[in-house]
């Protein structure tokens, strides 16, 4: 997988392309009260934060959270995007995060899974900061458990080039067992659509997805010719649905 660096590509045009609307946010708010401890509040960790899409919205649920996230322009735009104040923001990554041991409830690493560098280590980290029984909400791709979005099929090598981008779920699992850790749960959840297929094409042109990164020049353009090709034949369709997978551990 090239490494993206959010300082240098993405961060400009990321909270518009990945943004969510108030009823994807809130099916996921609900998938995650569903596997977390049932009192309140709840101390949390957004480990990868990005631009905040999410951290607000755990906030108001569950309690205060921290975001973890590396990348200096991605914590300023959620920094500017939101003044809750029970949300702060640590430059950080999922390796060494400056927050005391034991001091969560929970962690959300939503999509950025991948991007960690030294996973074993990430592994012991989270062990670290979580309170024992502390629950880690692993919204991660996995080769072998691939939600296959409907426009891949458009880009050359479009499924296998992001499959490449995750580890399988077998071994996700196995790197956390083999620490102590143990899976609460593992399910799908089915986001709502964003809008119409024209809706989403425009999203797709911004390009900030992982997956794009992985692409040559010439894939990237025969990919969109062909994805704007087949939306065209009919723009106002709804964009289609997929199930993502969620994987809950939980700290022994």
């Amino acid at each position: 997988m090239r490494r993206i660096d959010y300082d240098t590509e993405q961060h400009q045009d990321y909270a518009r392309g990945r943004a969510l609307t108030e009823r994807q946010q809130q099916t996921w708010i609900s998938a995650f009260a569903a596997v977390l401890p049932e009192g309140r509040p709840l101390v949390g960790l957004d480990v990868g934060a990005g631009t905040g899409r999410f951290t607000p919205a755990l906030a108001r649920a569950f309690g205060p959270v921290t975001g973890v996230e590396p990348s200096v322009r991605m914590r300023e735009i959620a920094q500017a995007q939101s003044r809750h104040p029970d949300v702060r923001y640590l430059a950080s990554s999922a390796e060494d995060m400056p927050v005391p041991s034991a001091s969560a409830d929970y962690a959300l690493m939503f999509l950025s899974w991948h991007h960690v560098q030294d996973k074993p280590l990430a592994v012991r980290e989270l062990a670290r900061v979580l309170r024992p029984a502390g629950r880690l909400l692993l919204r991660a791709n996995f080769s072998d458990h691939h939600p296959r979005p409907w426009w891949l099929e458009h880009f050359p090598r479009g499924f296998a080039a992001d499959a490449a981008l995750f580890q399988p779920l077998h071994e996700v699992i196995e790197m956390f067992t083999s620490d102590g850790w143990r899976v609460a749960g593992f399910g799908t959840v089915t986001e709502p659509s964003v809008g119409t297929r024209a809706d989403m094409l425009q999203r797709l042109r911004l390009r900030t997805l992982s997956f794009f990164a992985q692409l040559s020049p010439d894939e990237l353009e025969a990919g969109f010719r062909r994805l704007e090709e087949a939306v065209a034949a009919n723009p106002d369709a709804p964009a289609p649905v997929f199930a993502e997978p969620l994987l809950t551990l939980e700290r022994c």
